[in-house]
C-alpha cells in the first residue's frame, strides 16, 4: 500500500502509460508545432512517483530513452526499508537498476535491452537559472524539475517529456515550458467503455422470454439469438413489453441461467442489479467478483451478506478495506492504541454487520452466530496493509474501497489467493480519496477492463441508491 510518506513531495506518489507517440498520448494534449524532429527518440525524464507505483516502469518506453534525476535515487532511498507496496517497489527497481548498470554507469547510460532506449541518471550541480527565478524554495520537485530542463537543454533535437503522476508538478513543468505527461500504462481507456456486467436486450419475442421459465430456468445458447457474443458471466434483462427475465450466461455450460431472487443471510435484492450481484457473490464457479457502484447501491452489505451465507465452504470470511487518511494526515495522529486508530476507518464495515444483524433480529440464532464468528476469528475485519503476508486458503476474501487501490496492489491482493479462496472487490471509481489515481487508473478499473470475459470473473455495475428516497437524491443532485 502507498502509504503517507507519498503525499510529502512529487518523489512519493503513484498511477500509468506513456505512449511511443506524444501525438497519442491519453495524458496530456501537445500541440504539434511542440513536436521536435518527429520519428526521433524522446527522453522521458521520470519523478519518483512513477518507480513507487510501477517499479517496472523503464521498460515501458519502447525505443526512447530515460532518465533519472539524481534526486529520484536520493528519494527511493528514503523507501528502501519498510514492509508495503512502495518499500518493496523501491527496493525492486534499485536492485533492477544495478544489475543493469554493472560496475560503471557513464553520462551517456547503458541500453534498457533489446528494442530499448538507454537508461543514464542526470546529475546537476547549481540550480537552472530559471528554477531559482522561479520558486522560492527548494525541494524534491523543483531539483527534478532542474534535471528536466538541463536535459531538454541538452538534447534540443530531441523530445524531452518529464513523466509524474503528480498533478501540480505537471503543472509547473509545463509553465517552464517542459512537455509534461502522466503514467498511464494501467489507465482504463474510457468510463463509456467499461465493462458493466450487464445488459438490456429489449423486444425479445415472447416465447423466448417464456423459455426461461420451463426446464429449470435453463436455455442453451443457441435458442437465444437476439443476444449477441456474449461474455462469461454477463448478466441480461431480457424484456417483451411488461414480460421479462432476469439471466446470465455460463461459458462452461454454453447456458443460459435464469436468475431467481433469493435472499442471503437475511438479506434480499431490491432490484435487477442486486439480484445479479448476489447471484455472482453465491456462485462458487466464480472466485472473482467486482461490485461497483455509488454510495447505498448496496454493494458491500449483499458481499458480507454472501459470505454469511455460505460460511461453511470457507475456512475464514476476511473484510479489509484499505487506510486513506484523513485531510492527509497518517494515523499516527490519532489518540489511542491501535485498534482505537483503525476503528474510524473499519467502522462502515461494522455497520453493514449490524444492518444484518437488525435485519435477523438481535436475539435470533443467525444474529448471535455473527458474534461468535468475530470472537472465534472466522469473521474478521482488518486494515488491507495487516493481510500482507498471509495464506489465504479457503477464505471468502471482501476488499472494500477497492477503488483506492492502485493497480499494482490490487494485483498482489488477487495472485496470493490460495486454493478455494473467493475475491471480492467493491468501490465506486467515482469517489476516489486516493491523491495520484483517477477513476481511469485505479486498480479497480484496472481488474475490470483487464478480467472482462475470464470463466472465472464476474461483474456487476449497480446503479441504482437503496439506502434512502433522501440519500439517493443526495447522491443524484449534489
Amino acid at each position: 500500500m502507498i502509504d503517507q510518506a507519498l503525499h510529502a513531495g512529487s518523489g512519493t506518489s503513484p498511477s500509468s502509460h506513456i505512449t511511443s507517440d506524444a501525438t497519442s498520448s491519453t495524458a496530456s494534449t501537445v500541440a504539434p508545432k511542440r513536436l521536435p524532429h518527429h520519428g526521433v527518440p524522446k527522453v522521458f525524464v521520470l519523478d519518483t512517483n512513477v518507480i513507487l507505483h510501477d517499479p517496472r516502469c523503464i521498460r515501458n518506453f519502447e525505443e526512447h530513452d530515460v532518465a533519472l534525476p539524481i534526486t529520484v535515487l536520493e528519494e527511493l532511498d528514503r523507501f528502501k526499508k519498510g514492509h508495503e507496496d512502495i518499500h518493496v517497489h523501491a527496493r525492486e527497481f534499485l536492485r533492477d537498476l544495478d544489475d543493469l548498470t554493472g560496475d560503471l554507469l557513464g553520462e551517456n547510460g547503458v541500453p534498457l535491452g533489446e528494442g530499448l532506449g538507454r537508461i543514464r541518471v542526470v546529475l546537476t550541480g547549481k540550480p537552472h537559472r530559471r528554477i531559482g527565478d522561479t520558486f522560492l524554495s527548494d525541494g524534491p520537485d523543483h531539483r527534478i524539475l532542474d534535471a528536466a530542463l538541463t536535459v531538454q537543454e541538452g538534447a534540443k533535437d530531441r523530445m524531452t517529456v518529464l513523466v509524474t503522476k503528480d498533478t501540480n508538478l505537471r503543472m509547473k513543468a509545463k509553465a517552464l515550458g517542459l512537455i509534461s505527461q502522466d503514467y498511464e500504462t494501467d489507465k482504463v481507456e474510457s468510463l463509456e467503455t467499461l465493462y458493466s456486467g450487464k445488459r438490456l436486450v429489449a423486444d425479445m419475442p415472447s416465447d423466448v422470454v417464456d423459455l426461461f421459465y420451463q426446464h429449470g430456468g435453463r436455455v442453451e445458447a443457441a435458442a437465444v439469438p437476439q443476444v449477441v457474443e456474449p461474455i462469461a458471466n454477463e448478466n441480461f434483462i431480457l424484456r417483451n413489453g411488461s414480460k421479462s427475465a432476469l439471466a446470465t450466461y455460463s461459458p462452461k455450460e454454453n447456458l443460459y441461467h435464469r436468475i431467481e431472487k433469493v435472499a442471503a443471510y437475511g438479506i434480499s435484492p431490491r432490484n435487477a442489479e442486486q439480484s445479479f450481484a448476489l447471484k455472482a457473490l453465491l456462485n462458487d464457479d466464480v472466485k472473482l467478483v467486482t461490485l461497483v457502484g455509488k454510495a447505498g447501491s448496496g454493494k458491500t452489505l449483499l458481499a458480507l451478506a454472501a459470505a454469511l451465507e455460505c460460511r461453511s465452504d470457507y475456512r475464514q470470511i476476511l473484510l479489509a478495506r484499505p487506510i486513506v487518511p484523513l485531510s492527509n494526515r497518517d494515523i499516527g495522529y490519532l489518540p489511542g492504541d491501535i485498534s482505537a486508530k483503525l476503528d474510524p476507518y473499519m467502522q462502515p464495515l461494522y455497520d453493514n454487520l449490524n444492518v444484518i444483524r437488525h435485519n435477523l433480529g438481535e436475539n435470533s440464532e443467525a444474529a448471535k452466530r455473527i458474534a461468535t464468528m468475530r470472537e472465534g476469528n472466522k469473521l474478521e475485519i482488518t486494515p488491507l496493509a495487516y493481510i500482507r503476508g498471509r495464506t489465504l486458503q479457503r477464505v471468502y476474501f471482501i476488499v472494500d474501497e477497492a477503488q483506492n487501490l492502485t493497480p499494482h496492489e490490487v494485483k498482489t491482493i488477487i495472485s496470493r489467493a490460495g486454493e478455494g479462496t473467493k475475491i471480492i472487490l467493491t468501490g465506486d471509481i467515482h469517489q476516489i480519496d486516493h491523491p495520484y489515481l483517477d477513476s481511469l487508473s485505479n486498480g479497480l478499473s484496472y481488474v475490470i477492463n483487464r478480467m472482462k470475459g475470464q470463466p472465472l470473473y464476474a461483474h456487476v455495475m449497480l446503479e441504482k441508491g437503496e439506502r434512502s428516497e433522501l440519500a439517493e437524491l443526495a447522491s443524484d443532485l449534489l
